[in-house]
């Protein structure tokens, strides 16, 4: 009886610390991106990018192990709330609707959107969509955006960034919408192309780290990380690496 006794009592405390996650030697599964600079994205066969490094440098300070995987946008926040993954790191806005499926970590950056087009192409802002292909990524908060702010658009949607690159560089769509630093990061490497940058959006909608819904363990050790980071300047010296022309907001800032 003693045996059985012990038996389960060790896989009761295996389960609670798988579910906790990270602090005691679990493994934590990260979905993100292979190809959205300069946020998320692979190098070398490194996942970084400024979320991503942001995320190792919150895990460090937490005792948390992480390990990265990379999936489409569109299916992220579903293979999260499925347990597939523990953690969502992709620049992910926090927006009602997502707040249905995944709970979301304290905010740490805030949406940019940008219009991007070709040199000759007759695009100067939202209101020159209407009738235009415009691409987007499937489910991001830009797709919303096109949605609502360009109605008239013929909307192009792809899996994921590279698809939607691919087809502004080839004029399979007249224009794209993507992460203001994404769309900066593709003009400047894609001269050829002439791609350029032809309006930009800053929205008042957080980014977040996303976790399962429920999982409030994991979700206070990555806010407390993150409060750790942005007080010694961590925070600030990513986002120069990574978003060097992106303002800083000033509860980003080091404390002095």
């Amino acid at each position: 009886m003693r045996k059985i006794v012990h038996t389960t009592f060790a896989a009761a405390l295996l389960a609670l610390l798988t579910a906790c996650g990270g602090g005691d030697g679990t493994t934590l599964r990260v979905g993100t991106l292979s190809d959205s600079p300069p946020n998320v994205y692979q190098e070398n066969g490194n996942y970084t990018g400024f979320d991503n490094e942001l995320l190792k440098a919150i895990a460090a300070k937490q005792n948390l192990k992480l390990e990265f995987a990379a999936t489409d946008f569109s299916a992220l926040l579903g293979r999260l709330a499925s347990g597939q993954f523990d953690v969502g790191s992709s620049a992910i806005a926090q927006t009602e609707e997502r707040k249905k499926t995944v709970d979301f970590s304290a905010p740490y950056n805030f949406q940019s959107i940008s219009i991007e087009a070709s040199e000759g192409v007759p695009i100067a802002d939202e209101k020159s969509l209407a009738g235009k292909r415009i691409g987007v990524v499937q489910g991001t908060a830009s797709d919303g955006w096109l949605v609502s702010t360009a109605p008239g658009a013929q909307i192009v949607r792809f899996p994921n960034d590279a698809a939607a690159l691919s087809a502004l560089k080839t004029g399979a769509v007249e224009g794209a919408v993507f992460d203001q630093a994404t769309a900066e990061q593709y003009a400047a490497a894609n001269p050829a192309e002439k791609l350029k940058v032809v309006k930009s959006f800053t929205t008042d909608t957080p980014h977040g780290f996303a976790v399962r819904k429920g999982n409030g363990e994991l979700l206070g050790k990555l806010n407390q990380g993150l409060r750790q980071v942005i007080a010694d300047g961590t925070w600030e010296r990513l986002h120069q690496q990574f978003l060097p022309t992106a303002p800083v907001p000033d509860q980003f800032k080091a404390i002095k």
